[in-house]
């Protein structure tokens, strides 16, 4: 029996006038901050409150400067976990068509961004975004950001717990809580349901796994095993096990001791060095486990102590979704087995975006928002179809949007659907699903175009037949730091300034060979630089050589260890290191997306995710 109906186009759905109706009455803590915000505006603008803490508040409620400078801002949107609901999809289309540029951003931990909203603006964007339950509190500034969460928890045949009750009571125990509002430096915190770590919890400064032991009565028990101190940017750092098992009832006192140590140890002087990998470098691992065990002991004795089971998790339980047929499961995680497509548009999306398996027979669609972009028309129709689906919707860190609990009888009208949003792309895991940062379109600190590189690379793996190898994560940041992460695909590329000819010109490195998953985490290791106009073709011909060499079931990482690592599948793409003189083709000299010569204008930025 079918659920949907055919749908009309996106594009075609009239714009609301005014703002959607909120579904009920505003959290009172929601409703609080904006009282705050719009008094603490006010004191800024008659001078009360200096630029200086200003700025810091501000970025404290997830509202930051542009590159463009003046009053232009962005705002991040905190979306714990990706979980979204219809009526908030439907505010953020009318948001991003009033107050920004048409379109909204999905970054790589999980939230929603839009540009340009000006400063005189922000007081009655938040109120909207208040109406339907939405935040920005502690999406940004020396807090504790976003909690992420695994995309599929839930509703995944692989997991052994659903960590969604958990990251959410996770979220709701630190956000506004005084201990985590003014620390060293932002500190991230991520859950992944079971070793394949879609919620890539090994490279943040708390990661959590659920897992099993046999315990002291010979019963299986779930629980979880903590990671801590893991990071990107410049230095990448794995995370590193705090013990071998975490109980249940200690998993929130254990987040607690690690804030609390970090806190109280961080390197307040130096934000250069003040994250908790630093920490681990300067005590050394041995001391911070020491520390965070101990303070974890005392606890107890805290008026805010989180031990036990969470209410969201007695209210919910954390029961995993179970296998329905373990010959039907789809593979998921970093690296899934390689397939060239084939068939029809609908048999090659249904291969490359539904995830199979589950108990109760249901099945997980991804929607592919192409660099993580989503216009108000596509949020709107995004509302719509899940009001008709009466299914739970998830934002991925891999920039794509999951509906979860769809009827495998509803498939081909969703994929209609989707087709109609121009979202129906067979993306997921596969090579044309690439994940760019904002770039210099926006970030003070980026050196290059990363989303124009994304595009570009998209098209040239199109026009190759390459678009659809599974298996193979592309990442793009405009600059070092990682907000692209680049360290954790399987090719990654970041902006640098290049030299050639006696001129400035838009360059990448490129990085081959990063890998998540299985409680480990391999970061992508130097294979050579490269003019930005020639990483597509060189993202191509590696894509191509694996393809072509590539033994029954080998992973890319796996691969390329096989043909010698990094530098050798470099040597391949030396022809590509070269600039031609500018009077030539002065394109090697103009940044994807840009019309004028490439020139690098950094400043200093209030926020590197």
């Amino acid at each position: 029996m079918t659920l949907l109906e055919p749908h009309t186009a996106a594009s075609t759905q009239p714009e609301p006038l005014g703002p959607p109706v909120a579904p009920g009455p505003v959290d009172p803590d929601i409703r609080a901050d904006v009282d705050k915000y719009r008094q603490q505006y006010d004191r800024f603008l008659s001078g009360e409150l200096s630029d200086e803490v200003f700025r810091v508040y501000r970025l404290t409620n997830g509202i930051y400067g542009q590159r463009q400078g003046g009053t232009n801002q962005m705002v991040r949107v905190k979306v714990p976990y990706g979980s979204i609901q219809p009526d908030q999809l439907e505010m953020l289309g009318w948001l991003v068509d009033h107050y920004s540029r048409g379109w909204g951003h999905i970054t790589t931990r999980q939230n929603i961004q839009f540009h340009y909203v000006q400063l005189d603006q922000i007081p009655d964007v938040l109120e909207h975004l208040a109406s339907v339950g939405l935040t920005t509190r502690e999406a940004c500034g020396d807090t504790v950001r976003n909690v992420q969460g695994c995309h599929l928890a839930g509703a995944c045949p692989h997991e052994i717990l659903d960590i969604t009750p958990w990251a959410e009571a996770t979220y709701r125990h630190f956000v506004r809580n005084p201990i985590s509002q003014r620390l060293p430096r932002k500190f991230k915190i991520n859950f992944s349901g079971c070793e394949s770590d879609c919620g890539q919890a090994m490279f943040n400064d708390v990661g959590v796994i659920g897992v099993v032991r046999r315990n002291e009565t010979g019963e299986i028990e779930r629980g979880f095993k903590v990671f801590i101190a893991g990071g990107l940017g410049t230095t990448p750092h794995p995370a590193l096990a705090l013990e071998d098992f975490t109980p249940r009832e200690e998993l929130l006192p254990t987040i607690e001791a690690c804030l609390r140590v970090f806190d109280q140890a961080g390197n307040r002087d130096n934000k250069l060095r003040a994250r908790m990998k630093w920490l681990v470098d300067t005590l050394g691992f041995e001391e911070v486990q020491h520390r965070v065990l101990t303070q974890r002991k005392f606890l107890v004795a805290s008026t805010s102590w989180p031990g036990g089971i969470p209410a969201e998790v007695q209210a919910g339980g954390d029961d995993p979704a179970g296998v329905h047929d373990a010959a039907a499961v789809t593979a998921i995680g970093h690296g899934t087995p390689v397939t060239l497509g084939t068939g029809s548009a609908y048999e090659r999306w249904e291969r490359a975006n539904v995830v199979r398996g589950v108990r109760d027979g249901t099945v997980s669609v991804y929607a592919q928002a192409h660099l993580g972009d989503i216009t108000g028309d596509q949020f709107r129709a995004l509302a719509t179809l899940q009001r008709d689906l009466g299914t739970d919707v998830r934002l991925t860190n891999r920039q794509n949007v999951v509906f979860r609990g769809v009827h495998a009888d509803d498939l081909p009208l969703v994929f209609e659907r989707l087709s109609v949003m121009d979202m129906a792309q067979p993306g997921a895991e596969l090579s044309r699903d690439v994940v760019a940062c904002p770039g210099s379109d926006t970030c003070n600190l980026a050196v290059t175009q990363s989303r124009g590189l994304g595009h570009a690379i998209g098209e040239q793996l199109e026009a190759e037949g390459l678009a659809e190898v599974g298996g193979i994560r592309i990442n793009i940041s405009g600059c070092p730091n990682s907000c692209g992460q680049h360290h954790a695909s399987d090719i990654g590329f970041f902006g640098a300034e290049r030299r050639a000819h006696g001129r400035s010109a838009p360059g990448y490195q490129m990085l081959l060979g990063g890998h998540i998953g299985s409680q480990q985490m391999h970061f992508g290791e130097r294979a050579l630089r490269l003019p930005a106009r020639n990483a597509p073709a060189a993202t191509a011909r590696v894509i191509r050589r694996f393809t072509e060499e590539r033994q029954a079931g080998e992973q890319f990482r796996d691969w390329m260890q096989r043909v010698g690592g990094s530098r050798a599948v470099a040597e391949g793409l030396k022809d590509l290191d070269e600039f031609p003189a500018y009077d030539d083709d002065p394109s090697f000299y103009v940044d994807f997306d840009e019309t004028g010569p490439y020139e690098v204008e950094t400043g200093a930025s209030e926020c590197a995710t």
